[in-house]
């Protein structure tokens, strides 16, 4: 962490709370994150990998359905703040495994903010980890872009169906490899679209369900270049008979609304954890630089190595600053922030991390591209992030629309 603390106002309590995750992050996460990167992703969920381990010691943290678990005395604007800190320093860590930790025990949360106290009881009762599955095989952003007239374009053919049956619902089809936790999950929130829908993707149904249903079978995991200890993956229905109490909403009245809400929540989040991930490079290339010697003393004390720290100090400071602003006003304004504003951390967030990352390398130079050294397996991380909970290009078009 920084020498100089540009978090003021911090209780003790909160100082303790964010000192508690950065020492998880940098004596578990990292070495665990370090031996899941060179695994297969099958050997990353096995029943003797270290992710298993490391999660039951996340749990001994105590922030199981963060943000709730911060305390009852802080402001919503506290709250907020605690959270942006939390995210960014187990982030720091490693963010797939991060990812993983948040989805343990999260479709309670996500009951409780729809006011479903029954459906929070049954999950709660299960203590599992959950996913959210929303993109499918033939389309990606696409199916999430509710500014955009493809969402509401008829001819358009969804891979994950749903109708209705009496008091009760039938999906089929599947969600895609990209679903984070997809083949390892116990419950889900799940999008599904209608199929005698006439609006295309904005006449659909959400639900808050199990998923060991009869009907539902999963892929292999995903083998991709980033975020390998994130397990991600196949989801299939067929003919599932889903009960209407796992129902959370439906109808064209409500369900891009839903989509919004979801999306909204999901980029900020993305930007919170990101800013530990561009921190994580900029860490990493000034230890470096006070390490490494050329031309006879350490690279650090050359102009142009100094300009190119700095240059990555601001981004990051810059990056940090707007994305804790637009996070605290979305606690603390009734109705939270305009989309635009979330989209907005989620495309800062992700594309400094990645251009921090890339500099980072530059600076280690040749040792950067070997797996020896973090900042390789930092670039891979942040790399897919410019991709993930929306594509940033059309996060930024969907943004665009808001203005």
């Amino acid at each position: 962490m920084s020498s100089f603390d540009l978090d003021f106002g911090l209780t003790e309590e909160m100082k303790a709370v964010r000192e508690s995750c950065h020492r998880f992050a940098e004596d578990v996460m990292r070495p665990v994150a370090a031996r899941l990167d060179n695994m297969t992703p099958e050997q990353v969920i096995a029943d003797d990998s270290p992710l298993w381990s490391a999660l039951e010691e996340f749990k001994q943290l105590g922030l199981v359905g963060m943000p709730e678990t911060y305390g009852p005395d802080l402001s919503p604007a506290e709250r907020a703040l605690m959270h942006c800190i939390v995210l960014e320093e187990l982030s720091w860590g490693d963010v797939g495994m991060f990812i993983t930790f948040a989805l343990f025990n999260m479709t309670p949360t996500i009951a409780a903010n729809f006011g479903r106290q029954d459906l929070v009881e049954y999950f709660s009762a299960r203590d599992e980890i959950s996913c959210l599955a929303v993109t499918e095989p033939n389309h990606g952003s696409d199916s999430v872009a509710f500014t955009e007239p493809v969402f509401f374009d008829k001819e358009i053919t969804p891979d994950c169906r749903v109708r209705r049956d009496g008091e009760n619902f039938i999906l089929n089809g599947q969600k895609s490899a990209w679903v984070s936790t997809g083949t390892i999950a116990g419950s889900t929130t799940l999008f599904a679209t209608f199929e005698d829908s006439d609006q295309g993707y904005a006449d659909g149904a959400v639900f808050l369900m199990p998923l060991d249903l009869e009907g539902i079978t999963r892929g292999k995991p995903l083998n991709k270049i980033g975020q390998r200890s994130l397990n991600q993956g196949e989801i299939f229905f067929d003919n599932v008979k889903v009960p209407r109490q796992f129902l959370i909403m439906e109808g064209p009245e409500v369900y891009p609304m839903v989509w919004e809400f979801y999306l909204k929540g999901a980029n900020i989040a993305m930007g919170q954890q990101f800013i530990g991930v561009a921190r994580a490079a900029y860490d990493h290339a000034l230890a470096y630089a006070k390490e490494r010697v050329q031309g006879g003393k350490p690279i650090i004390e050359h102009q142009a190595v100094k300009t190119r720290l700095f240059q990555m100090f601001m981004k990051l400071e810059s990056a940090r600053s707007h994305i804790r602003r637009v996070a605290i006003a979305e606690a603390t304004i009734e109705g939270g922030v305009p989309f635009e504003h979330a989209a907005s951390c989620k495309i800062l967030a992700t594309q400094t991390a990645f251009d921090l990352a890339n500099e980072a390398i530059q600076l280690f130079g040749g040792n950067g591209l070997c797996r020896e050294y973090p900042v390789e397996k930092i670039f891979r991380d942040a790399r897919a992030s410019l991709i993930e909970d929306g594509e940033n290009n059309l996060l930024g078009l969907m943004a665009a629309a808001r203005l």
